[in-house]
């Protein structure tokens, strides 16, 4: 039996799809589809539920991806191990990330480090939140990049940096005509805001109460680049991190205000899985980030120091009227 074909079922799970396991591996939907039947053929048993949208592992198929997704785990590491042993940067590093920080903080940092080793594969996936943090437990990706990052008994946290929130809005908004404001002046102004499921929608609620401050729901979107979308055609003005709108207000389509009576922060940080080992081309990439307080262990596994200014630390906004 051929690695390739573990490795092609266990990019089927992972991606919960036929057509991007696929892509990934250089062949077509209906290769992939045939080598996860060949191996049911060999095995004797179902190990995908096609009949369910999407589909669903049987509990045969769940027991047989755990133990292929270890053999190809360990197998690329071997490789990048010996490789390594001719100084050579050539291994592979998955990094699941929201689109936010993904966008705009991973692509310098991504070209930086494959102009110094060109033969390194490094994967930038894009996943809800949600998605980030199950990538990470079921070790489908070395890294996650998230915001308000906080440790669970799988998964640990360290915080990278915080970003200032500031309001945005259209050039034709009234606001534009500020260069800060008091949260008050917000009151009664229509707001296209983060979805409620999210983390900083409900710290930017909490602040808003806090100072007494109702505004008008206008809109509600689950990531950043639709909400500028809405500010842009003056559907309301909203609250986002500095850095994810520096390229509109360069280019005038939006307008960035100073909050003059707080200071309103999003934490981001990395995730990764307790006890990882990592294979040497991750370590290299984790030291480029230079993130304060992480480093690694003889045995390649991360650490880092916990000196109150990380994950066990409450990382919401820090607000001072």
């Amino acid at each position: 039996m051929q690695l390739k074909s573990l490795k092609i079922f266990c990019d089927v799970v992972s991606r919960r799809s036929f057509s991007r396991a696929a892509d990934d591996n250089g062949i077509s939907q209906s290769g992939a589809s045939q080598v996860v039947h060949q191996l049911e053929e060999r095995l004797g048993v179902k190990l995908i539920d096609r009949s369910k949208r999407p589909f669903m592992l049987t509990p045969e198929g769940d027991t047989y991806y755990e133990g292929c997704r270890k053999l190809v785990q360990r197998y690329f590491q071997l490789e990048d191990e010996v490789r390594s042993l001719h100084d050579e940067v050539a291994g592979r590093v998955v990094v699941a990330s929201i689109y936010s920080i993904g966008l705009h903080h991973m692509n310098s940092y991504l070209q930086q480090f494959l102009a110094q080793h060109p033969k390194a594969n490094i994967r930038l996936e894009y996943l809800h939140p949600q998605r980030v943090i199950e990538a990470i437990e079921k070790d489908e990706a070395d890294l996650g990049l998230v915001s308000y990052p906080r440790p669970s008994r799988t998964i640990d946290a360290v915080l990278w940096q915080q970003e200032p929130m500031v309001l945005v809005c259209s050039p034709d908004h009234a606001l534009a005509e500020k260069d800060s404001v008091d949260l008050d002046a917000l009151d009664g102004q229509s707001m296209v805001c983060f979805d409620s499921s999210l983390q900083v929608r409900r710290e930017i609620d909490r602040v808003l109460q806090e100072n007494e401050v109702e505004v008008n729901v206008a809109m509600e979107f689950d990531n950043i680049e639709t909400i500028k979308r809405a500010v842009e055609i003056n559907a309301g003005f909203s609250l986002l991190p500095e850095p994810t709108v520096a390229r509109e207000v360069e280019s005038g389509s939006l307008h960035k205000v100073r909050l003059a009576s707080c200071s309103l922060t999003r934490p981001i940080g990395v995730v990764y899985r307790r006890g990882k080992h990592l294979t040497g081309t991750a370590r290299i990439f984790i030291e480029s980030l230079d993130i304060p307080g992480l480093s690694l262990d003889e045995n390649g596994e991360i650490e880092h120091t916990r000196n109150g200014s990380h994950a066990e630390r409450r990382m919401t906004a820090d607000v001072r009227g």
